[in-house]
């Protein structure tokens, strides 16, 4: 008799990625034009990578750091916060993580028990919602104002707030909508967090590629948010280092001291040669980023060109951050935006993104990526235009 191991109901009940379903598709269709991969196709900057040789070298990468990560890194990025956040961070309140998701996961875990309820304004990145299920608590989705730029609905998400809530937990700029949140709309969500005793999670990720006159405001540099906030961050979107694996947490000390009894678990520590890299991108030039950013700036323009072609198609809020962004299908059948984008990987050889993965208010759109050559664009609407006309 064959016996298969019995897995948990909470995962059981977690759908598959309908990310990686479209990666794996992609795989059996030749010539793709990929529009679905939010990574960067840019290589790392040669000083980060001389870092990460140099440690390897040295021999100071074959053991493990310091759990919280090595201290220097940690004394960079309390300057870094101090600097482009305007938070005030000592290196006790930062822990250096498997990228952000690992510090995302580690800060659910260490706040939500079983039952408990988590806000996300949505759409939002899918593995915030999985996290919160993967931990037993239960994702309340808020929708974003589409209409005003994707924009916090602040009375909808005061109308959520039960008994039950116990976290906010949001990105800016938003993966997938490339929504930039106003200081304003934050300090009006911190006031609702400190009139409901709620912690906020953010995902910070795309923080340096903002546009068109939009600034970046972190919540924890809200003096009162102290204690309530956990800023997650990473290295892997800023200097294109997604498979170097490195971002941090910055919570208060004392709260941060409880993420890490997740964090060892789930990770011991970051992988300390990315961690010396990390320290060379924090502290070397930072003109890599400003190219990153003109070039992202330059193909979002791009690929709104190409959109306005396709008015019949597609309806579209222009991002103002990050290199994502999530028009909406007006055709009937892309109404189940998981049918509609694999028709279009299929049939017109381009791979999107449903936008189903990123909560049911995302159902009727799709994320498209402009983090690659502007060849590449026009090669996938090219295509798009003769398979949609």
């Amino acid at each position: 008799m064959t016996h298969t191991a019995r897995v948990s109901e909470r995962v059981s009940r977690i759908q598959p990625s309908a990310i990686h379903e479209m990666t794996r598709l992609s795989k059996e269709v030749e010539d793709v034009a990929f529009l679905s991969w939010a990574k960067p196709t840019t290589d790392t900057p040669q000083h980060i990578k001389d870092a990460a040789t140099n440690a390897i070298q040295d021999g100071l990468a074959g053991g493990y750091s310091e759990t919280t990560g090595l201290p220097a890194l940690r004394e960079a990025i309390a300057e870094k916060l101090a600097r482009d956040n305007n938070i005030t961070a000592r290196s006790s309140e930062i822990i250096v993580t498997v990228g952000a998701i690992e510090g995302l996961c580690a800060a659910v875990f260490a706040l939500i028990d079983p039952g408990d309820e988590v806000i996300l304004p949505s759409p939002t990145y899918s593995t915030h919602i999985r996290q919160v299920s993967i931990a037993s608590g239960t994702p309340v989705f808020v929708p974003l104002i589409e209409e005003d730029g994707f924009s916090l609905d602040l009375d909808g998400i005061r109308k959520a707030i039960t008994p039950k809530t116990k976290a906010i937990m949001y990105c800016s700029p938003n993966n997938p909508t490339g929504t930039v949140l106003e200081e304003r709309e934050l300090r009006a969500l911190a006031d609702i967090a400190i009139e409901h005793n709620l912690t906020v999670i953010t995902d910070e990720a795309y923080e340096y590629f903002i546009y068109d006159g939009h600034k970046h405001f972190s919540i924890a540099s809200i003096p009162e948010m102290a204690g309530r906030v956990v800023s997650c961050f990473t290295l892997t979107k800023t200097y294109a280092m997604t498979g170097w694996r490195i971002g941090y947490i910055h919570a208060r000390e004392d709260l941060a001291r409880q993420i890490g009894k997740i964090h060892i678990p789930l990770a011991i520590c970051a992988p300390v040669a990315s961690q010396y890299a990390a320290l060379a991108a924090l502290t070397g030039p930072q003109r890599c980023v400003e190219e990153f950013s003109e070039h992202y700036l330059e193909a979002r323009n791009l690929m709104c060109d190409r959109l306005d072609r396709l008015d019949s198609v597609f309806a579209y809020q222009k991002p103002n951050g990050g290199y994502l962004m999530f028009p909406q299908i007006l055709l009937k059948e892309g109404s189940d935006s998981a049918t509609f984008c694999k028709k279009l990987l299929r049939e017109a050889r381009v791979s999107t993104t449903p936008g189903i993965a990123f909560g049911p208010t995302g159902e009727g759109h799709l994320r498209l990526s402009f983090c690659i050559p502007n060849e590449q664009i026009n090669k996938a609407f090219d295509r798009m235009e003769a398979y949609l006309r």
